[in-house]
């Protein structure tokens, strides 16, 4: 029975993704480097030491990563100051479901600590949460499934009983690896054929997920003893 829900959330639960690529486009015209936002589509689901180190081997390991960083964050964070950070589609529905039938919650994210509580809040869903695991709390990046054992753990409940949601392949395979049960909902990348055979589900937005766990994966209601 699943009794636990355990989301990624850049491009998940935040339409934060196309900010990024936007960000590091920014980044890299100020640093004469074309098409820097191209290469989010080779680091989606990766924490920053995995994405250095793609950076190191797809731009040479002159590449000024802290010099990046430091402009692609600025970037980000003005972006976000003028235009704000949407969440994705269904994210308040399933969030509040999911509460009311007392799901346990957590967040599985290759973001920082500091930036997934500060955005998490700066939308007003952080209190849904009852843990979370960040990129700088595990030492492997996904698709190591390190992190999604540790987010079970996080909320005392065993891999068998979770149900992942994620949008990017990496994360698939994370949680897959780690025995989760997985649904993807897809972002800026639409997944292969081969993580697809790993998924529970495939969705096109949060709003799906509801009938799924209602009808499909768990038919508790909201009195029922837990």
């Amino acid at each position: 029975m699943i009794s636990a829900l355990v989301f990624d959330m850049d491009g998940l639960l935040l339409d934060s993704e196309r900010i990024v690529r936007r960000s590091w486009e920014e980044a890299g015209e100020e640093m004469e480097i074309s098409h820097m936002g191209e290469h989010i589509y080779h680091t989606l689901g990766l924490n920053r030491a995995g994405r250095n180190a793609y950076f190191r081997g797809a731009l040479g390991e002159n590449f000024d990563i802290e010099d990046f960083t430091k402009r692609s964050s600025e970037c980000f964070y003005q972006i976000v100051e003028k235009e704000g950070m949407s969440v994705k589609p269904g994210t308040a529905e399933l969030l509040t479901y999911a509460k009311s039938y007392g799901y346990k919650l957590a967040v599985a994210t290759s973001s920082s600590r500091e930036y997934s509580i500060k955005m998490l809040k700066s939308v007003g869903i952080y209190h849904y949460f009852d843990s979370g695991i960040f990129g700088d709390m595990v030492w492997q990046t996904k698709p190591d499934p390190e992190i999604y054992r540790k987010a079970c753990e996080a909320i005392e409940m065993p891999p068998e009983n979770c149900l992942a949601l994620e949008d990017s392949p990496a994360g698939v395979r994370s949680a897959y690896a780690a025995g989760l049960r997985v649904i993807v909902v897809p972002d800026l990348l639409e997944p292969p054929k081969d993580v697809l055979e790993l998924v529970y589900r495939r969705c096109d937005t949060l709003h799906e997920v509801i009938p799924l766990l209602r009808d499909g994966i768990d038919r508790r209601s909201p009195d029922a003893d837990r």
